[in-house]
């Protein structure tokens, strides 16, 4: 396949697997310490090479992969997933992931029905469409 070689930067490898959606998302976790390979923090231009391990801190989830196959450019997720064998724990349940916002009766903007009980209320009659 094009694009496939001894070694590669390791952002540009990320991003090729598709770990990250952009490669300077990738250069930015490895800028930020998010990254190791074989258990060392990296820079982007860290050159990765097969049977080495990446672990990836992103999204607030911890991604585990032994390189398999070097690649450089982007390819589809089917054959980005032939270039690693992926060790990560498995993702939180989606309980567990975060709560999500529910509004307070009473707080924040009124929803249309309150808005027009307040409107008779006062008085007011909404605008002939």
């Amino acid at each position: 396949m094009a694009g496939e070689q001894a070694g590669a930067r390791v952002d540009s490898w990320i991003w090729s697997v598709r770990l990250t959606r952009t490669r300077s998302v990738a250069s930015d976790a490895c800028r930020g310490g998010h990254v190791r390979v074989n258990g060392v923090r990296v820079k982007p231009a860290h050159v990765v090479r097969v049977g080495d391990e990446v672990r990836l801190r992103h999204d607030g989830r911890e991604r585990v992969v032994i390189v398999s196959r070097i690649i450089t450019k982007r390819v589809g997720a089917p054959v980005a997933a032939e270039c690693y064998v992926d060790k990560s724990p498995p993702p939180p349940p989606r309980e567990q992931a975060g709560p999500v916002a529910v509004r307070d009766r009473g707080a924040g903007r009124p929803t249309k029905r309150e808005r027009r009980s307040i409107e008779k209320l006062l008085g007011r009659h909404p605008r002939p469409e």
